[in-house]
């Protein structure tokens, strides 16, 4: 018997109805990449409709964009040292401040920093997507790669195991057993002690690694650990803390951004190629390039007198510097170094008070007395300011350490 029409087989009807929905999950998946990635400039998506050519362009601004048009980048940092702080005169400073003002200016944008008081915190809000970079000293590794992007590697740390001082140094890794270590949540920290599987050890959510560190010096804790560069510093503060067995060498540290945002990370690879030949020397030494000279006597000795000299004399050393257009802590640290803040000091060779005057220098600058502290230290400031005025052709901070050794041959 004939028919007026081929009826399809129900074989082939199945493959038809599958490959319609293949295209439409497709179509689904695609809307939802874009939704939470937000990378794509203009995917073309082909609908299923045998009869029309055209095809329907999907729209999508980028992250990079987005940050463009919003005008300023925002930045998930932490408090620390190594990352963002303020410093004495009250001024944004840290490692990763710099480098984050630099990529901005690059980019002629602004800056808003979101502060956070761990790595927990910090990363969740990276995931939520309450910010653009997470710049924070964070170490890069397989685990925290399979959920975010990194930038590049800027610096390579050290991971210690840090205790009080008055315990033994380790050397066996058997003696890593039974001790109390108490180690950040949310640090790579945590990955590396993985590796030592006979060594017992607790995450704290509520404390970051300086909590700890104090922690540490005050005996209240065996152990904990921290990177190089952060126990570094933080031992100037902390005295009683020291290092007694590497747990991890050459962790690279990188900015994180959430996967996906390729134009946003291409941006920060374009800005760091020159960044890293003209700037990032400079500015690793500023801040890691003292870190090597510790004295545990005279750092004692400095602190000291932090509390009990400093405060007699900190007023002086403010109001002078800011009229001679210094830096009041740069001010304040010269002093330091001239005379550890004694204002009856006296050298072999003649000089004298708070900043070390030569008789000639203070009695061109109206001097009377050398020994009177607020005399010197507005003498002192009015004198460095002249030498970096003598070099100011010079660059910073090529200028200031020039006018510094000028100061103290004249």
């Amino acid at each position: 018997m004939n028919s007026c029409c081929q009826v399809e087989s129900p074989k082939n009807i199945t493959a038809q109805l599958l490959v319609r929905a293949g295209v439409i999950l497709l179509f689904t998946l695609l809307l939802l990449a874009c939704g939470q990635s937000e990378e794509a400039d203009t995917v073309s998506i082909a609908l299923p409709e045998h009869d029309s050519p055209q095809r329907d362009l999907v729209s999508v601004t980028t992250s990079l964009e987005k940050i463009k048009k919003r005008g300023k980048l925002i930045i998930l940092t932490t408090n620390r040292p190594t990352t963002y702080y303020y410093d004495r005169d009250n001024e944004l400073t840290g490692p990763e401040y710099d480098m984050t003002q630099s990529f901005a200016k690059s980019l002629q944008l602004d800056v808003e920093y979101k502060v956070y008081e761990s790595t927990n915190e910090l990363l969740m809000a990276l995931r939520n997507n309450e910010g653009d970079i997470a710049a924070s000293a964070l170490t890069v590794s397989k685990d925290r790669g399979r959920e975010f992007d990194y930038g590049p590697v800027y610096q390579k740390t050290n991971e210690y195991l840090v205790c009080h001082r008055k315990k033994s140094r380790i050397k066996k890794i058997e003696q890593l057993n039974n001790i109390e270590i108490v180690i950040a949540a949310g640090t790579n920290y945590l990955v590396s002690v993985k590796e030592y599987p006979d060594m017992a050890w607790v995450s704290d959510d509520h404390l970051d690694t300086i909590a700890l560190l104090k922690e540490t010096a005050e005996g209240e804790i065996d152990c904990t650990v921290s990177d190089s560069t952060l126990f570094d510093i933080e031992r100037r503060y902390y005295m009683e803390i020291q290092n007694k067995y590497t747990l991890a060498k050459n962790q690279a540290l990188a900015w994180v951004l959430n996967k996906h945002n390729n134009k946003l990370k291409q941006a920060i690879i374009d800005w760091f190629k020159i960044y890293k030949k003209e700037d990032l020397p400079q500015m690793l030494d500023k801040y890691y390039g003292f870190v090597e000279i510790f004295d545990y006597v005279d750092i004692h000795k400095f602190l000291d007198r932090v509390k009990t000299r400093l405060p007699k004399y900190k007023k002086f050393f403010k109001d002078a510097a800011i009229k001679n257009g210094l830096q009041p802590s740069l001010l304040a640290a010269q002093s330091y170094q001239e005379s550890h803040w004694n204002r009856k000091a006296k050298s072999p060779t003649g000089v004298r008070g708070i900043m070390m005057l030569t008789q000639p220098v203070a009695k061109s600058l109206g001097v009377t007395n050398r020994l009177h502290a607020e005399q010197n230290i507005y003498a002192g400031a009015k004198f460095q300011a002249k030498m970096k005025k003598m070099v100011e052709d010079v660059d910073e901070p090529d200028r200031t350490w020039l006018a510094l050794a000028a100061y103290n041959v004249m």
